[in-house]
Order: C-alpha cells, then sequence, then structure tokens
C-alpha cells in the first residue's frame, strides 16, 4: 500500500452544508485541500466521498493518516 503525502501537520476548518456530498483527498497531493482536485490518478489513492449529515463546522484530517479518515483525530501529532 502506499504512503499518502502530509499535505499539512494541522487540521483544517471547513464549513459543511447539510446534505452536500464532498470528495475528501486521501492522497495529499491536491492543491485544493482537503478535497479532491484529481491529483491521485494513477495512483493506489481515490478520493473519500462523504454526506455531511449537520450544517457545522469541521475540522478535515490534511495530514492523511488519521484513523477516522475524512475527520481529524489528532494523529498528525505524532509525525
Amino acid at each position: 500500500m502506499s504512503t499518502p503525502t502530509i499535505a499539512a501537520k494541522a487540521p483544517i476548518p471547513v464549513d459543511l452544508e447539510a446534505g452536500k456530498s464532498y470528495a475528501w483527498c486521501s492522497c495529499g497531493e491536491s492543491t485544493n485541500q482537503p478535497f479532491c482536485d484529481g491529483s491521485h490518478k494513477g495512483s493506489d489513492f481515490s478520493p473519500v466521498m462523504f454526506k455531511a449529515e449537520e450544517t457545522k463546522t469541521a475540522y478535515l484530517c490534511q495530514c492523511k493518516h488519521a484513523s477516522q479518515g475524512v475527520f481529524c483525530d489528532g494523529s498528525h501529532k505524532g509525525l
């Protein structure tokens, strides 16, 4: 399995809209972090699709090592 690029060692706050679908970058190469811009093409990675359950500010992972995937769990502190 490939290792993702660490886009940043801190989460990014994102305003999510209830019911809206998002494509989170799992490779770390997107220039539109934390969202996918297609930079993964030709790699082992693909975007992680998710739908916001409620309208809120969420802290999305940019280190690409969170056990919860899309949402920051503090994993960046150990990198």
